[in-house]
């Protein structure tokens, strides 16, 4: 009894220390695509300055507001100013166009794109990775043609296509569901699945590939030659084990989400971070731009650190991997490949 409460209690501790390396390894990566973000609107074409005073402002404006935004100083030193106010203040600067806080607009815009994305690969979960794992236990059957064709037709349409013969069907034609907005469940509906549609195929394919791979293993066989139950094994045993590649594809697919959302959010009229960016790049509103793609990273990298810390919930391999590679980080980036490769589609 000792040695079992003292073997528990080593494995919680590994995973303590397995999920606090890998909150500390988040810093870096997020200073990191700061620095990246940062050096990237620096270098586009324009004086700030100038674009902040306009066209018709004289030399003399534009030499001190160059003074007051600090681009007389050093880069180095004005990344580190920047870094200061977004850390210490959540200052991410002024709008060149409308002189509002990029902070203030960031906070009104982002829920939406948020709500967007997250609902999106919410949808794309719940309808995917049921319709795979049945595909996979009923190979080659009616069903598992059905859900293949539909997974290819799902990842053959784009989004915005998608969403305009839904708007042309459900809004103009059956006059169902509303065409634009965001604040009512009906208006989320059509943006919704049109955005998720995509991942839902992906995350179907996913699934029953990686089912296939595992319930062909020695030890499914041998499970079902005990008598379990169907559901049982395709739950308990294969689904367990055939979780990581669907885990990943689920991470995956939220940070491309979040990305690639302004096209959605543009023909359904949604005030999002996305529809906002694009105006901001439109209007050359480079510290809008550069808060808005900061927010966006930093979303994407804590969801992957969710994600790695569910590998390691899900599979005790995972942290045996960690623990003795000594917790670096090539280790992991090679266990990254591995699961990568996995994900490939085995017929």
């Amino acid at each position: 009894m000792w040695n079992v409460t003292s073997l528990q209690r080593e494995s919680e501790l590994e995973l303590g220390k397995y999920i606090i390396k890998r909150i500390l390894f988040l810093i870096p990566t997020l200073l990191l695509v700061s620095l990246f973000v940062y050096t990237i609107i620096s270098a586009a074409p324009g004086d700030p300055a100038q674009l902040a005073l306009g066209e018709g402002a004289t030399a003399e404006a534009v030499a001190a507001k160059r003074v007051e935004l600090g681009l007389d100083k050093p880069f180095i030193v004005q990344y580190l100013n920047w870094l200061k106010n977004v850390i210490l203040h959540f200052d991410f600067g002024q709008s060149y166009g409308t002189g509002i806080s990029v902070s203030y607009q960031i906070k009104s815009y982002f829920p939406n794109t948020l709500k967007l994305a997250a609902f999106s690969v919410l949808l794309a979960v719940i309808i995917g990775v049921p319709l795979g794992i049945i595909a996979a236990v009923k190979q080659y059957s009616i069903f598992d043609n059905i859900v293949m064709s539909f997974a290819m037709v799902g990842m053959s349409i784009p989004a915005f296509a998608l969403a305009l013969v839904m708007i042309l069907l459900f809004s103009v034609t059956l006059k169902w569901l509303p065409s634009s907005g965001f604040s009512t469940l009906q208006q989320m509906i059509l943006p919704i699945v049109a955005l998720g549609m995509q991942p839902m195929a992906i995350c179907a394919r996913m699934t029953r590939s990686s089912m296939l791979e595992v319930i062909r293993q020695d030890y499914i066989r041998t499970v079902r030659a005990k008598g379990q139950k169907e559901v049982k094994i395709v739950v308990g045993h294969a689904l367990k084990n055939a979780v990581l590649p669907i885990l990943t594809t689920i991470g995956l697919q939220f940070g491309a989400l979040m990305g690639g959302a302004f096209v959605t959010e543009t023909i359904f009229l949604i005030p999002g971070l996305g529809r906002l960016l694009v105006n901001a790049v439109t209007n050359r509103d480079y510290p809008l731009v550069l808060g808005g793609v900061v927010c966006i990273a930093m979303v994407v990298a804590i969801t992957n650190l969710f994600i790695d810390i569910a590998y390691a919930f899900v599979d005790p391999r995972v942290r045996a991997q960690y623990k003795s590679s000594g917790g670096g980080v090539f280790p992991w980036l090679k266990m990254k490949k591995m699961v990568l490769f996995m994900t490939r589609e085995k017929e």
